[in-house]
């Protein structure tokens, strides 16, 4: 996958016109990618379970200045592309006021719970984006991974990839690196 270099704030200015213009219906989710625009609709029960036993375990160990947020847009202004992670850590004092995203440089870890429909997205095409804007950790809980369900933990970015990666199978524990200190019980994914 080639990188669309957008360098230009013009360019980047009219992508962000695009994405805001948008109508799409409540709860749904824009993203614009190198590839278009991708509409996620609202996820489902497993998902939302997960994402909150998540949420819950992460809070006692962000950083006082952070705050775990779902549903935020995070703007990977190098490769053209405007994502919504699952969760993502960032620091209060970089969030708009407004509904733009946030810088990708500003996120912490970003994290995705895959469905059957965008599992193979979320593995390759929010990795390579996530890594090109240096997000330094993205965690993937993959319920749908071809050899049977694992959570990936993906950090150190440089050069458009991650350069260390952790898989677990579901059940086994996962450790995030630092700031967070959390070794992660996936037993109830």
């Amino acid at each position: 996958m080639s990188v669309v270099q957008v360098t230009e704030q013009e360019t980047w200015e009219s992508l962000l016109r695009i994405w805001r213009d948008l109508d799409v219906p409540e709860g749904w989710r824009p993203e614009l990618t190198v590839e278009g625009i991708v509409v996620t609709p609202p996820p489902g029960g497993p998902h939302n379970l997960i994402a909150a036993y998540l949420h819950r375990a992460l809070l006692p160990v962000v950083p006082a200045e952070c705050e775990v947020f779902q549903t935020q847009s995070v703007g990977v202004i190098v490769v053209g592309g405007i994502y919504i992670p699952d969760l993502c850590v960032i620091p209060r004092s970089v969030i708009p006021p407004d509904s733009d995203p946030v810088p990708a440089d500003e996120v912490l870890l970003a994290v995705e719970i895959t469905s059957r429909s965008n599992a193979e997205h979320d593995r390759k095409k929010k990795k390579w984006a996530y890594a090109h804007g240096g997000i330094p950790q993205y965690l993937l809980i993959d319920r749908f991974d071809e050899e049977g369900p694992a959570v990936s933990l993906y950090s150190g970015p440089r050069g458009g990839n991650y350069h260390r990666i952790q898989r677990v199978p579901f059940g086994e524990p996962i450790h995030l690196d630092p700031p967070f200190e959390l070794t992660l019980d996936t037993q109830d994914f």
